[in-house]
């Protein structure tokens, strides 16, 4: 005997506003990616590069967020059951593994310009740097809506994020090489925005990680969801629990569930879903229940 409980699914009501917002964000700040790698040569500063290569991964995070929304949205077929929703996850997990190429990228060049320094255009790379930030300042307020409620906005967020430190950091330096000639300080700033990144994208990529492994989603304890469904009426034990996550916003349940004696199943699974839903936030569930005789004989059960 098996209940199903899928209420609200309203996963795609703001997919519509992200790509908007991604696809703004996407536009702006594609034409400043272009003015930065230009001054980056013209100005040779390996800081202005740093920030360009990390601009060019916000792009990149820009555009699979988009492809990310569309694809989200193909309904479910027969090749697959789930549809397309953990394409956002490899999305997201993707722009985290470009973020670590470009840290490592940027660790190496500034090594190659400590051991040789060159002259940097300090007025030109602040120029550059102040439009960046302005930028990225704007492209952080598109996208603030909905990073809390999409793993792949929130990786396209903090890469826009990222890139704002980076802006601070390049007219820091800018100003520092500019009044005391010292040129070491921009391999330095280019070093520090990598550092500055890499905790921020190691959290999305343990998240997204978590996700493709069907772990537990992040804020449930499944020790409490267990007892939960164990303190019930009716409920005499609780095995086969399995909570996963699709893609940010939707978590599945499943869970055999052995009833006490003279209990109703019906009672008991609708009590367990709506429990799941008030308690756990988990609107998707899939609940078999069974005799406790059943239970204690048996005990090859088909398994999601």
């Amino acid at each position: 005997m098996h209940d199903h409980a899928a209420g609200g699914h309203a996963h795609d009501h703001t997919a519509g506003a992200n790509a908007r917002m991604l696809g703004w964000a996407l536009a702006l700040t594609t034409a400043y990616l272009v003015a930065e790698v230009v001054g980056a040569f013209v100005f040779n500063s390996l800081a202005l590069l740093s920030d360009a290569a990390h601009m060019l991964t916000d792009v990149a995070a820009l555009v699979i967020a988009l492809l990310a929304i569309r694809f989200g949205q193909k309904p479910a077929d027969d090749k697959r059951t789930f549809g397309y929703k953990r394409f956002e996850i490899l999305a997201a997990a993707f722009n985290a593994l470009l973020l670590f190429a470009v840290a490592i990228y940027v660790l190496v060049e500034a090594v190659q310009r400590f051991r040789q320094p060159e002259a940097v255009q300090s007025t030109g790379m602040m120029i550059v740097a102040a439009i960046g930030l302005v930028v990225n300042l704007v492209s952080m307020k598109l996208l603030t809506s909905g990073k809390d409620a999409s793993m792949n906005v929130k990786g396209a967020y903090l890469e826009v994020w990222a890139d704002m430190i980076g802006s601070i950091g390049v007219i820091a330096g800018a100003l520092a090489i500019r009044f005391t000639g010292w040129t070491w300080v921009d391999p330095i700033v280019a070093v520090g925005i990598g550092l500055w990144v890499l905790p921020r994208t190691w959290v999305l990529l343990r998240d997204t990680t978590n996700v493709l492994l069907e772990g537990v989603p992040g804020g449930i304890k499944l020790p409490e969801l267990r007892a939960g469904i164990a303190g019930l009426p009716g409920v005499a034990g609780v095995h086969d629990l399995h909570v996963w996550s699709m893609s940010s916003d939707d978590i599945t349940c499943t869970a055999h569930v052995t009833l006490a004696e003279g209990a109703d199943a019906d009672a008991v699974r609708k009590a367990v879903a709506d429990t799941l839903d008030r308690r756990f936030g988990i609107e998707h569930c899939t609940i078999q229940t069974e005799a406790l005789a059943e239970a204690c004989e048996d005990n090859h059960h088909l398994h999601p």
